[in-house]
């Protein structure tokens, strides 16, 4: 079996050893390597302060222990257990992003008494057939037929509860969604679904990604970040009926907390060059700072519900966040929404206007005057409008910021030379 860690590149990383060792693992942990933060997606090494020196520990988290079977052959099945690094006195290492993550929801229990609720919604693509004509067709649907029910099996199979699967509108180009689970759980199970995507693909001989973007001219693959909030008594709270927009006082604040520092954090949810290829206005994607109503090119956008009472709406409210991709990693694109939502909590920020409206089409001198401004059009744009931001560099432990920029931009020297074209085969074959 494998003690997983997700890293700064998103991918899942960590150390295998056998099943029966899994009670001493659990006790004495796994060693762990600093400099392990620096290894890009392409298996470079980035600029690390820690070079050869220190030592650390996965700690498996004895309740995420999990068992799948992906297929009849022998051997197919996995085993894994998800855990947190530390220093060797136990205290979270400062680059654990499940430990952020753990930390941040602690501070908006803290600060509110809620606990937040979300889910992660993935597109991905097949990187053979893929072919035009069948978006969200029966025909679409049934060609990946196979795929799905294994998929969908293997989600069951680790707890994960599959809500729907279809067809998706780019070439190959497939949507997986699941319900909505508590706290940290949310972006484990983002974690492990996209392993059990690209590990049910193998199975049938396929391969998957879920790279940004696959060329510069197609259809991007996002990632969708629901959520919403309960009381320590499991109430819903992000709903209230005379709120803008229905939102209560406090996630009115939160909402626009994230909007407040959206340029700030996207290097953290959109981390890769490509990333910011479909961030672009008319791509259905994410281009300004704004909270939209029934607008699909919004950062953050108000879910419509279905229910016809004021409870029904209460559970079903909730808000979408549309800036993200499979290149982050999700403990930490969740941990930057609740740390930016907190600081719209402490400012007291009031909830935004929703836009119904082609942002793109104002000049940015009228942008400015309604409070929109267009979100960083590429990672190196960014990073450093994270390096500039001492508020958003103050939520995260220190040093943090530090590592993550010199991480990034050693990804973005790697890239050096190559052509959008070269860019995008790059991420496809990593993601």
């Amino acid at each position: 079996m494998m003690a997983c860690v997700g890293d700064v590149s998103g991918m899942v990383r960590g150390k295998g050893f056998p099943v029966s060792a899994f009670e001493k693992r659990v006790e004495k942990g796994v060693g762990w390597t600093p400099t392990n933060v620096q290894i890009t997606c392409f298996d470079t090494i980035a600029d690390s302060p820690y070079g050869s020196l220190g030592d650390l520990v996965l700690w498996p988290e004895r309740t995420s222990f999990r068992t799948v079977r992906l297929g009849e052959a022998e051997g197919s099945e996995e085993r894994y257990v998800l855990g947190d690094i530390a220093h060797l006195d136990g205290t979270p290492w400062e680059c654990c992003l499940r430990s952020m993550l753990k930390r941040a929801l602690a501070d908006l229990e803290a600060l509110t008494g809620w606990r937040l609720v979300s889910t992660f919604e993935h597109e991905f693509m097949f990187r053979s057939g893929r072919s035009a004509g069948a978006a969200f067709s029966l025909s679409g649907f049934r060609h990946r037929a196979g795929f799905g029910e294994a998929f969908m099996g293997a989600l069951g199979q680790v707890g994960i509860v599959p809500d729907s699967f279809l067809r998706e509108y780019g070439p190959g180009q497939y949507e997986v969604t699941v319900d909505p689970a508590e706290g940290v759980e949310a972006a484990d199970q983002a974690m492990m679904l996209r392993e059990l995507a690209r590990a049910t693909a193998a199975v049938f001989g396929e391969e998957v990604t879920f790279t940004p973007l696959i060329d510069p001219a197609a259809v991007g693959n996002g990632v969708h970040v629901h959520f919403s909030f309960l009381d320590r008594t499991g109430e819903p709270v992000m709903y209230d009926a005379a709120g803008r927009h229905g939102l209560s006082e406090k996630a009115g604040s939160f909402v626009a907390g994230i909007l407040a520092h959206l340029d700030a954090i996207l290097c953290l949810t959109a981390p890769s060059r490509i990333s910011y290829g479909r961030l672009t206005p008319h791509r259905w994607s994410a281009a300004f700072n704004n909270l939209g109503d029934k607008d699909r090119e919004a950062s953050l956008r108000i879910c419509p519900t279905s229910a016809k009472d004021e409870e029904g709406r209460a559970r079903q409210f909730n808000v979408e966040y549309r800036a993200a991709d499979a290149a982050a990693n999700p403990h930490l694109a969740l941990a930057a929404l609740v740390m930016a939502g907190c600081q719209g909590i402490r400012d007291g920020l009031a909830a935004p206007e929703a836009t119904q409206e082609d942002l793109s089409l104002l000049d940015p001198e009228a942008l400015a005057r309604r409070g929109y401004r267009r979100l960083p059009i590429t990672l190196a744009d960014a990073l450093d409008r994270l390096e500039a931001s001492a508020t958003v560099r103050s939520w995260f432990p220190e040093g943090f910021a530090d590592i993550y920029l010199a991480h990034k931009r050693g990804e973005l020297a790697h890239l050096d030379g190559l052509s959008e074209e070269e860019a995008c085969a790059a991420y496809a074959a990593v993601y």
